[in-house]
């Protein structure tokens, strides 16, 4: 029994007696105050260690024999369907014609809503030289979309959309070999001669874009396209838009172990005016490259340990904070209050 009383000498927290204790008004307010703040950071603390974090690692990208898929998603609001077209080069040296593509022209209205649509089934070609439009030459149009269509009805078809204020919506998905290349969207499919009475002149094609979503890949959370939402509207001018970007191939790890590859991307743009006697009709260029370091994304939580270390450091100074204010306030206080009556015997 001795040694369990000798034990007491080490209560750090002695109790009082109830008769010895003193509750006032100011002690009730200061706790209340503190058993708020206390609540309100044990709930910020219990959120801060439910939500995951993500760490970033970088290592040398070593895929190979993958596909790129290229999600698009534009507007053309200033170009009817029939005369917008869609390719794609890269540089792997390969001639034939063997994408997957799966893109969609929607015809819309001059107030924005749907009034057809086209599938686009053959719009990719593939080269290892430079893709080039010289209109002088219609023997070189890569795909005609008049081949067997009577011109005339082809322009007056077109300028009445025109005059309509017809538009076109480009969305779907291109699949490309992970090479550096291009896809572009211009008016190059259309023979030359048609083009010329259609336009009047390359200097009258307006290549005004809305990029409601270009990606390249699936979406994770967190991530930013750059390009999304961007609008770039032409007044009175024409000219030639290229967006330069670089692919940072992306592997995001979830918390059940799941992986999702996928890619980001930064991008540069640059605006080529166009002159009266150009010779190239204007065009939306997309020119990419791969970069050959891949970042892996991870979604961690932290642990159970660090979640009380932290919920005990709070809650505990909080404690020791409000019991510091509850002992000033009421010093101050009693000293108020004893001064009082020494005032009114004087």
């Amino acid at each position: 029994m001795r040694r369990f009383q000798a034990l007491k000498n080490f209560n750090a927290f002695p109790h009082a007696e109830d008769h010895l204790l003193k509750k006032t008004f100011s002690g009730a307010i200061v706790s209340i105050v503190g058993l708020i703040i206390m609540a309100t950071l044990f709930v910020h603390e219990l959120h801060y260690y439910l939500t995951t974090y993500t760490l970033h690692q970088m290592s040398v990208d070593v895929k190979r024999g993958e596909t790129l898929p290229i999600h698009i998603n534009m507007t053309f609001p200033a170009l009817p369907c029939d005369v917008v077209s869609v390719d794609a080069i890269d540089m792997s040296g390969k001639h034939e014609v063997d994408l997957d593509t799966n893109i969609w022209k929607l015809r819309m209205s001059k107030d924005g809503h749907i009034i057809g649509t086209e599938y686009l089934s053959d719009l990719v070609e593939k080269g290892n030289t430079e893709h080039k439009h010289e209109h002088h030459d219609e023997h070189q149009e890569e795909h005609n979309h008049v081949k067997n269509a009577d011109h005339d009805e082809m322009v007056k078809k077109v300028k009445q959309a025109m005059e309509n204020g017809e538009g076109c919506r480009v969305y779907g998905v291109l699949d490309v070999q992970r090479v550096a290349g291009n896809f572009h969207i211009s008016v190059h499919g259309l023979n030359y001669f048609v083009a010329q009475q259609i336009f009047e002149g390359s200097s009258h094609v307006n290549v005004s874009h809305e990029i409601h979503d270009l990606s390249f890949g699936p979406k994770y959370p967190g991530i930013h396209n750059p390009l999304d939402e961007t609008s770039r509207i032409l007044r009175d001018t024409s000219g030639t838009f290229k967006y330069y970007i670089k692919i940072v191939p992306t592997e995001y790890r979830y918390l059940s172990k799941e992986v999702l590859p996928t890619n980001q991307f930064s991008v540069n743009e640059y605006f080529m005016p166009m002159k009266q006697n150009d010779k190239t009709w204007p065009a939306v260029y997309f020119l990419y490259d791969m970069s050959p370091i891949t970042v892996t994304i991870k979604e961690e939580r932290r642990s159970f340990l660090h979640f009380l270390t932290r919920l005990c450091a709070v809650l505990g100074g909080t404690f020791a904070m409000t019991g510091m204010l509850d002992r000033w306030m009421y010093l101050i206080i009693e000293s108020v209050t004893k001064s009082k009556p020494s005032s009114v015997m004087r």
